[in-house]
């Protein structure tokens, strides 16, 4: 009897050691440290919509987006349905959202938060879409649509009609083909309307020389799944690299740090406007501010910056 008692304490032990064992593996599974980069992906095409922005008479501005439902897609590809997690905190009275991803390395959450705005419908819920929206572009989730030109699409090509003193318009418009250089800017980009008619189209060669020597292409259209986006530039290749190497706005940006602009940044980027024709309020609503005068240093930038990828007006 004894015997028997000795034999299954035995047992019970190496199955003990047994289990010790595989939870020490499964843990230094999860928390090893490995050097491998989680790269998010660029969005494709059909994942891209499209939003009219400011609309008149003499056409309208689109702005690019993406919805929830991409965020969540490649949250989930890039990490797995299980290494991230998103939570939502009131703070002074605003809806945030905190998306925290599995850290192998650290063996630990890593977190990102962000505000969000209040939508015109479902207020509750369009806060906490946005918000969640707006931690994905922390992670770098669809951050590339920052990089998108002016899209600006003339009256000829568009059905506006003047509506209780508005001008509105019931097109609808889609990216059709879209590709990044290796900076994971938006280099070229076509925009279609529900006829699949071309409205906006940017080419590669519109891109200045330093854009040429820097871009690999992953063209794709919404047909194939695959898309990527484009800048638009009408002049000389010679020209646009001259201007952006003498330009004195754009020097004097890099050396200011104080808030607002310069009277002289200000005369650059009216200049631009009146090139391509883009009204004043089609970038003040991009930025969400009133008055050109408000605009910050980082601002100014990316207005110049989207500004000079735009091509020139054809005169009338």
């Amino acid at each position: 009897m004894s015997g028997v008692k000795e034999e299954l304490a035995w047992r019970a032990s190496n199955i003990k050691e047994s289990d010790k064992k595989e939870t020490q593996n499964f843990n230094s599974g999860i928390c090893k440290s490995d050097n491998e980069e989680l790269s998010v992906r660029l969005l494709r095409a059909d994942e891209i919509e499209c939003r009219v922005s400011t609309i008149n008479e003499r056409g309208l501005s689109l702005l690019l987006y993406k919805d929830a439902r991409v965020d969540q897609k490649i949250l989930d590809e890039t990490f797995t349905p299980f290494g991230w997690k998103r939570t939502h905190q009131i703070i002074d009275g605003n809806l945030y959202c905190t998306v925290e991803i599995w850290d192998a390395g650290k063996c630990q959450w890593i977190a990102k938060q962000d505000v969000g705005t209040t939508s015109y419908s479902e207020k509750e819920k369009g806060q906490a879409s946005d918000s969640f929206k707006r931690a994905c572009f922390n992670w770098g989730v669809g951050r590339e649509l920052y990089t998108a030109p002016f899209i600006w699409i003339p009256a000829e090509k568009v059905s506006i009609q003047k509506k209780d003193n508005k001008y509105v318009t019931y097109d609808r418009f889609y990216v059709r083909s879209i590709a990044y250089n290796e900076q994971r800017e938006i280099v070229e980009l076509t925009v279609v309307n529900g006829k699949g008619y071309p409205v906006f189209e940017l080419s590669q060669g519109s891109r200045s020389g330093t854009d040429a020597r820097t871009d690999r292409q992953t063209k794709s259209g919404r047909e194939s799944g695959m898309g990527q986006q484009t800048k638009p530039e009408s002049k000389p290749k010679q020209e646009s690299k001259a201007r952006q190497q003498s330009e004195p706005g754009q020097q004097a940006m890099t050396a200011q740090e104080e808030t607002g602009v310069t009277d002289q940044q200000m005369e650059v980027l009216k200049k631009e406007l009146e090139r391509t024709g883009i009204p004043a309020a089609t970038v003040l609503a991009r930025y969400q501010i009133d008055t050109i005068e408000q605009m910050t240093p980082e601002i100014y930038t990316k207005a110049l910056n989207g500004l000079k990828k735009t091509k020139t007006k054809v005169a009338a």
